[in-house]
């Protein structure tokens, strides 16, 4: 059978989703694995990423077995929720590669005090530093709690926000260049759906339009 026929759209699409599969239980373990070590508490973080395994998950399941039993209405809604994911994941992978450092600054500050402090103190021992940006006089009250282990060695620790603006142009471009391939592959995705689902299965009658 050649790549064009029926049986090659049929295992790449197969295979697409397989991976994507993959990725999704690899979300949820990861989410549990960290819980499990302690290293997050925040059950807000746990579940957006858990969530977004799932998600990826069911819609993996869902192109799979449309794919092998070339299920009609499936494959459409497969198709469709696919093509919406597509624009959202480009639209936040073009934002973190655009994102300038101001910017950076404004929504690690806005995010920092939104935060419980437990969550700070976490972070703050995770990074091994004190406060966020000596900006305001809140800044002495995170210091004066601090329980990095900085404190204990000297008088003043790094500001946390140094530490992450240091990270985040890293991060940020490492989430918008693996969200943009992801994102490719999902376009790749919806193009092997249509083509498949217009296509006639040579097992199934000659005369009839699957």
């Amino acid at each position: 059978m050649v790549c064009g026929g029926f049986a090659c759209s049929k295992n790449a699409l197969c295979a697409l989703n397989v991976v994507y599969m993959l990725v999704g239980l690899l979300l949820i373990g990861v989410a549990a694995w960290g819980k499990g070590l302690g290293l997050v508490s925040s059950i807000h973080i746990i579940g957006g990423v858990i969530a977004v395994g799932v998600f990826l998950l069911l819609i993996a399941v869902a192109g799979l077995v449309g794919a092998i039993n070339h299920h009609q209405v499936l494959l459409f809604f497969y198709m469709i929720i696919l093509g919406l994911v597509f624009i959202f994941q480009f639209g936040i992978s073009c934002s973190c590669l655009a994102i300038n450092r101001s910017k950076q600054t404004d929504v690690i500050n806005a995010s920092w005090w939104v935060m419980s402090n437990k969550t700070r103190d976490e972070l703050e021992r995770s990074f091994d530093c004190c406060g966020l940006f000596n900006l305001t006089t809140l800044y002495q009250q995170d210091s004066a709690f601090c329980t990095a282990i900085c404190k204990s060695r000297s008088s003043t620790c790094q500001m946390c926000g140094e530490k992450f603006l240091k990270h985040s142009d890293e991060a940020l471009k490492i989430l918008g260049g693996v969200g943009l391939f992801f994102s490719f592959t999902e376009i790749l995705g919806v193009w092997l759906a249509m083509r498949f689902r217009n296509q006639k299965d040579p097992r199934a009658n000659p005369s009839a339009f699957l």
